[in-house]
C-alpha cells in the first residue's frame, strides 16, 4: 500500500519546514540548514527547489514575496501541522529506542 503523500518527512523535508517558520528564501534555506546540523544535511538546489514546489501545490508553504529570481516563502498551518506529526512521530521512535535498550540490559 502506498504511503500518503508527507506522511513522513525525510530529513531535507523536515529542515526546510522547520526553516520556513521564518520567512525565507532558498539560499537562505540551504544556509540555516547547513548552520543547523553544522553540515550534516546539505540540501542542493535541486532537491530545495523541487520540495519547495512540491510544499506550495500541496499547500503547506505559500510564496510571500517575489524579487526578480529571488522568492521568499513561509510555512502554512498545514505545513506547521505536518511539521509538527513528524516531530511527535521520531519522539516516539527515540522512545522506542530508549525502551528497547532498558528493557535488553535488563535481560539475562
Amino acid at each position: 500500500m502506498a504511503r500518503e503523500k508527507f506522511q513522513t518527512l525525510t530529513e531535507p523535508m523536515f529542515y526546510i519546514l522547520l526553516c520556513l517558520r521564518e520567512e525565507c528564501c532558498g539560499a537562505d534555506i540551504m544556509a540555516r540548514v547547513a548552520a543547523l546540523t553544522q553540515g550534516r544535511v546539505s540540501i542542493g538546489p535541486g532537491t530545495l527547489y523541487n520540495l519547495l514546489d512540491s510544499f506550495q501545490s500541496s499547500e503547506m508553504i505559500r510564496e510571500t514575496s517575489v524579487s526578480g529570481r529571488k522568492r521568499s516563502y513561509l510555512i502554512t498551518d498545514k505545513g506547521r501541522a505536518a511539521l509538527e506529526a513528524e516531530y511527535r512521530r521520531l519522539q516516539v521512535l527515540t522512545e522506542d529506542y530508549r525502551t528497547y535498550l532498558g528493557e535488553r540490559r535488563l535481560l539475562p
